[in-house]
């Protein structure tokens, strides 16, 4: 009888992003105890988003560590989602997760700068920014659900499409949430600069998600 080379999956590399995005969170905790308390019930009271809406609101070392944190988990949930609805060979594994992370991440750097540029171009700098912080805010916390339902996955109900469903659920309504607190607190705005708002969320917020919506049914 021949030996047969079987390759065999592991979750080490994912353990060590796992616990490499919770030394981010740690660390945001220790440093700034205060403001992760309030961060932590961002989606329940936005006292945070009034607390902390200041200069320097998105280069700042906690809103960083989080980014980090929320970019890594959001990374691989999508990695585990793609594993469990595709049922891919092991093989393709290493290649894919350092695409996935790159393009997140290429993604959400040049949303960010259209969208500042926008508010440059259009000569609203302090409100685009205020958009920019609160919408990475909300989406930042998203990664909590994000970390939850990666350890779900890899350690506990290995691609388990119930979760994928829950935590998408979850990862959707924090960030709806996000939304409709954004606008309600710009109303004014939004209702003077109606034609820009509406050209801002086709080209900026709803065209990019069709685009790789296209893209992954092709």
């Amino acid at each position: 009888m021949e030996p047969i080379l079987r390759a065999i999956p592991t979750a080490d590399w994912m353990t060590m992003l796992i616990f490499g995005s919770l030394l981010f969170l740690v660390i945001a905790k220790s440093l700034f105890y205060s403001r992760f308390m309030n961060f932590i019930i961002l989606p329940f009271n936005n006292k945070y988003i009034f607390m902390y809406n200041k200069k320097e609101k998105l280069l700042n070392w906690f809103h960083i560590f989080f980014t980090v944190f929320m970019i890594t988990n959001f990374s691989l949930f999508v990695f585990l989602s793609w594993r469990a609805f595709f049922q891919p060979e092991y093989t393709s594994y290493p290649f894919i997760f350092p695409i996935i992370l790159g393009g997140l991440l290429l993604f959400l750097l040049t949303k960010i700068f259209l969208q500042l540029g926008n508010g440059f171009i259009f000569n609203s700098n302090k409100i685009i920014s205020d958009l920019v912080f609160k919408k990475l805010s909300y989406l930042n916390h998203s990664g909590i659900v994000m970390l939850l339902a990666n350890i779900i996955l890899c350690y506990i109900a290995k691609d388990s499409k119930i979760v994928i469903y829950t935590a998408t659920f979850l990862i959707i309504l924090i960030n709806g949430i996000g939304w409709v607190t954004t606008v309600k607190n710009h109303q004014k705005f939004i209702a003077n600069n109606f034609f820009y708002f509406i050209l801002y969320l086709c080209a900026l917020e709803i065209a990019p998600f069709i685009i790789i919506a296209s893209y992954l049914t092709d």
